[in-house]
């Protein structure tokens, strides 16, 4: 009974360490000659209230940017707002971020505003759209489905990614694409979502992205190397789109695990232990 509780616990530990993944230096000394204080903000807070406590952080950060590259003051302020009273992190975390989008990240990065454009040409959300111009969704789209993956809105204008995961065949999915090939697939699905939170925050709400982990019907571990597309996608949100992710939702998790649920901690990335009950790493048990 005791084994069958433990590999349970790890199945769940597996699929939430990096909840953000389906369709994610040193510390400076302490200089008060190279730090800008930026204020952390509250869900729901106003972005022009935001932007406006946090204004001269966001316009030292947009020198970082070179000119053929665009950036709103939401981006930046994602960024200010994700290195408090460090103006040095937050340039590097910049700087790294801008490094990836004109590289290796371009390709996703051009992919994703051309979809976005054109899935909202006529008002609305054309999903298929946007699905199709996934990279490599030849393949990866016959595993995630809407069935297993779905982004919606709270009436608040958050985005909520709801991950049911015990509709994902991971080992057949890893028989046909490479770690490399499924990480760029999540990557891509990270920016949709961040155009979007971003254009929503523009007009009035600084938006988040909800996480909503369903774990209904789960009965074994991920495939090892679809944990290595999800912890590779996972590292790389937390670097590239700071500040966008808000509270995650484990949803369905049976009674015996809950009183388990303390054992997950070490599991999880470092940056969530480290803020295991701060406001962007909130989980709700359901």
């Amino acid at each position: 009974m005791m084994m069958t509780i433990i590999s349970r616990i790890l199945v769940v530990s597996a699929l939430l360490a990096a909840p953000s993944n389906a369709f994610m230096g040193g510390t400076p000394k302490k200089q008060r000659s190279t730090r800008l204080k930026a204020v952390p903000y509250k869900i729901g807070a106003k972005t022009e209230g935001v932007l406006m406590n946090n204004r001269f952080v966001v316009d030292s950060l947009r020198q970082v940017v070179p000119d053929d590259m665009e950036m709103g003051d939401v981006d930046l302020l994602r960024f200010a707002l994700a290195y408090p009273d460090d103006r040095v992190g937050a340039e590097k975390a910049l700087k790294n971020a801008i490094k990836w989008r004109k590289t290796t990240g371009k390709s996703i990065v051009d992919a994703a505003k051309d979809a976005v454009a054109k899935a909202t040409a006529n008002g609305g959300w054309d999903n298929e759209v946007v699905r199709d111009a996934a990279p490599h969704a030849d393949v990866i789209n016959n595993f995630i489905t809407p069935k297993a993956v779905i982004t919606t809105s709270t009436e608040d204008g958050d985005l909520v990614y709801v991950i049911r995961a015990s509709q994902i065949d991971d080992k057949e999915l890893m028989n046909k694409a490479s770690v490399e090939q499924v990480c760029d697939f999540f990557m891509y699905a990270k920016e949709v979502h961040n155009i979007v939170a971003n254009k929503r925050s523009e007009k009035g709400r600084l938006c988040s992205v909800l996480f909503a982990n369903d774990i209904s019907g789960v009965r074994k571990a991920p495939d090892k190397r679809f944990s290595q597309a999800l912890t590779s996608s996972s590292d790389q949100y937390e670097s590239l789109y700071p500040s966008l992710a808000g509270p995650t939702m484990i949803l369905n998790l049976p009674l015996i695990l809950q009183a388990f649920v303390g054992l997950l901690k070490p599991l999880f990335p470092k940056s969530v232990r480290n803020d295991w009950y701060s406001r962007e790493h909130q989980y709700w048990l359901v």
